[in-house]
């Protein structure tokens, strides 16, 4: 098109044109994550499991942290968390907030991990890994469990004292040792799998708790309970689907295990 057939002929601009506004993509639930800065792995699962939920969408913020997991590493994100949820879609509400990181929930306190994010978002339900693993346990009944981790051991000998204060023994414990996040979250699926059914095999527990939100397992849960005949569950498998349930989704979602069909208890 010639300059002077633009001057006749000017390109068509149409302003206000008709439309309609629809729920939108989180319709029926709103979930807010915040997400380690180091975690690979969270978010992938959690897209894979909502994946098939009409109008229930996640939207996260990542929150800086160390790679290195030690205790003082960990409590450092305590004083950042109120400001990565109010990153989260700001102005609009969220119908809960999970906090991705097993281990500085701990550390920080799971109350306390509330109280930060409610600083920025008040009146929001929150949850964290271990708070999201209790309610499995005592959805899926158990009582006594075996303990997965990647973490060194005074991580987790302090992890078994958290849950047996709480009134979970941890008669059976395995880690991979692997102090580093970004190596963490690179422990393949075989790996897991074949040391969750080496400890959750043993007669003194009736479940597998898989921590830290690095290590997958949601593609394997179903088919890892079925060879063990005993439920599993894991950091981000229990957040996924307790934020779910505090967000008033009740519905079942198949192929994930038996969790995912579980009311809260």
């Amino acid at each position: 098109m010639t300059a002077q057939q633009l001057e006749r002929d000017p390109p068509l601009s149409r302003q206000h044109l008709p439309h309609s506004l629809d729920p939108g993509l989180a319709g029926r639930a709103r979930i807010g994550l915040i997400v380690l800065a180091s975690d690979h792995t969270i978010e992938h699962e959690f897209h894979r499991v909502l994946g098939g939920l009409e109008g229930v969408a996640v939207y996260g913020s990542r929150v800086r942290n160390d790679p290195r997991i030690t205790p003082e590493t960990l409590a450092l994100m305590e004083a950042r968390l109120a400001e990565a949820a109010d990153l989260i879609l700001p102005g609009l509400p969220l119908d809960v907030v999970g906090y991705g990181c097993t281990s500085a929930s701990m550390v920080i306190g799971e109350e306390a991990v509330g109280d930060r994010i409610r600083e920025s978002r008040p009146g929001v339900a929150t949850t964290t890994p271990v708070t999201a693993a209790r309610a499995a346990f005592q959805a899926l009944g158990m009582k006594r469990i075996a303990l997965l981790t990647p973490y060194v051991d005074s991580i987790n000998q302090w992890m078994r004292r958290y849950f047996e204060e709480r009134g979970v023994p941890v008669p059976v414990m395995g880690s991979f040792t692997e102090e580093n996040d970004n190596e963490a979250a690179r422990i393949s699926l075989d790996s897991i799998e074949a040391a969750a059914l080496e400890l959750g095999s043993d007669p003194s527990v009736d479940g597998v708790f898989v921590s830290c939100t690095s290590l997958r397992l949601v593609a394997v849960a179903e088919r890892l309970e079925a060879r063990l005949g005993k439920p599993v569950t894991s950091s981000n498998h229990a957040l996924i689907w307790h934020c779910l349930r505090l967000a008033g989704i009740e519905d079942g979602v198949p192929g994930y295990g038996r969790l995912f069909h579980a009311p809260l208890a």
